[in-house]
């Protein structure tokens, strides 16, 4: 069965080939299995340094990648090329983090050392197509593990392009297996019996199909990163420019699309006016279109057309529901993932439903006090991040203290995360396996042993044992 991606911005295919059948799926998981005796006993340095010319290699092709994400994601320039660096970085992190977490230790009488699970998959998603499987295979690769990488179907071309660095690098047949497809070939990996793991990012509703897949399996390890309804609370920012400023990055960065993006603006009533009519203006002005524009836009499109009219349908529903609109999301080109910026006032919503809604779209809560923006920030199911612009060291205190959520920002952007530290939340976010600077603690697991170099009489026995 073939299949496409499209360029969101134009509607045009980008990349067509065949989606893995579940025998695809079945030859992958095997040549990974074959290929895990020899590679998870490589020794460490060996894998460190060919995971060094792997980065050399996306160094090389840093422009023939960033336009693989550009064009199938709609990305602009100036963020696939980020996005590219970011994948560079990852190395030598990983290869600190495996260093600091993974490190051969000896407690009392044992010593500790950690193996790789086996075989894993690994399932990409597509708003980072490049960065965040790479998030995940670098530090199972590094650990001895073996990988079958599922990339979202809206970038294929992004993860054929990223495995010729693999092979150019010099990685063993069988090392990386790559399955193209959409739906059917993931859940033919995901039910594979062959594999000791899988590593997730992507949406809430998936990562609960796979936790409730996984649940009878407790012998293979799940690691799941999901996304969030994240709230951001602004509290009589002295800044007003710099506090819309970062809104905007908070809120609108990768068109909406980032998993830590804000979904919920939250405002004291009594100042609510004044940041609005600083928010309105910029948001005006930004720039939104297809990555070839000159000059070039803040935003590119949403993954798809009909991504961008369930969020238009989303919208509705809200407007239909006492939504008051500050500035309406609008289609910008019929057929296409762009859209325009929206903010919604959904103060007088009730029963606002608890969900992701993964495009430029955010919505203002107003409240009377801290106590109100707490509970508030706390009424969802999820909890990735939160993010306080405003207020003085007491009250993010305060905030970092009430507030539930893996990441926890203080005057910056709601998007701003270190690979140099874990990445992850609670709740319905994932299932306590952060990545990032973390991901080395899901790749491998740790073996306690007591040795002795020769077989000696104990100098003393229990009672009753002769």
């Amino acid at each position: 069965m073939t299949f496409s991606s499209v360029n969101p911005a134009t509607g045009k295919s980008v990349w067509t080939g065949s989606a893995a059948s579940a025998a695809d799926v079945d030859a992958a998981v095997t040549r990974a299995r074959a290929a895990f005796p020899a590679w998870s006993r490589r020794p460490l340095a060996e894998r460190e340094a060919l995971l060094r010319v792997f980065a050399e290699k996306l160094t090389a092709n840093k422009a023939h990648l960033a336009e693989a994400i550009s064009l199938e994601i709609g990305k602009p320039n100036w963020e696939a090329a980020t996005e590219v660096q970011t994948m560079i970085g990852k190395v030598e992190l990983s290869i600190k983090a495996h260093a600091q977490r993974c490190a051969t230790f000896a407690g009392g009488p044992a010593i500790t050392r950690f193996k790789p699970h086996g075989v894993v998959a690994v399932f990409g998603p597509f708003n980072f197509p490049g960065h965040l499987p790479n998030g995940h295979i670098v530090p199972a690769l590094l650990a001895g593990n073996t990988v079958v990488f599922k990339p979202s179907e809206h970038a294929p071309l992004v993860a054929e392009r990223t495995a010729i660095a693999w092979r150019e690098a010099g990685l063993p047949e069988g090392v990386l297996n790559v399955v193209q497809g959409a739906r059917d070939t993931g859940a033919a990996l995901a039910a594979h019996p062959g594999l000791d793991g899988l590593f997730f990012t992507g949406g809430g509703a998936t990562g609960l199909h796979l936790a409730e897949l996984f649940a009878r399996t407790p012998e293979k390890i799940l690691a799941l990163e999901l996304g969030g309804n994240n709230p951001l609370v602004v509290w009589h920012p002295a800044d007003l420019d710099a506090a819309t400023l970062l809104i905007v990055q908070s809120a609108y960065l990768t068109a909406g699309q980032r998993c830590t993006c804000a979904r919920r603006l939250i405002l004291p009533a009594a100042d609510a006016e004044r940041i609005i009519a600083a928010l309105l203006p910029r948001l005006g002005r930004l720039r939104v279109g297809p990555y070839t524009d000159q000059p070039e836009p803040f935003m590119g499109p949403v993954v798809s057309a009909a991504a961008a009219g369930k969020l238009l349908a989303a919208q509705r529903d809200l407007i239909g529901r006492g939504a008051i609109p500050l500035l309406e999301m609008r289609s910008l080109k019929p057929g296409t993932g762009l859209l325009s910026p929206g903010l919604l006032d959904v103060t007088a919503v009730r029963d606002r439903a608890d969900e992701e809604l993964f495009g430029p779209l955010l919505q203002v809560v107003r409240v009377q006090d801290f106590d109100a923006a707490i509970a508030e920030a706390n009424a969802t199911r999820y909890g990735l991040a939160a993010g306080l612009i405003g207020g003085d060291r007491a009250l993010y205190d305060r905030f970092h203290a009430e507030v539930r959520a893996g990441l926890v920002n203080w005057n910056q952007q709601l998007t701003g995360a270190s690979g140099a530290a874990p990445f992850g939340g609670i709740g319905r976010s994932g299932n306590h396996r952060p990545s990032a600077f973390f991901a080395a603690d899901y790749c491998s697991y740790p073996v306690a042993s007591i040795e002795l170099p020769e077989l000696a009489m104990p100098a003393s026995l229990p009672p009753g044992l002769q």
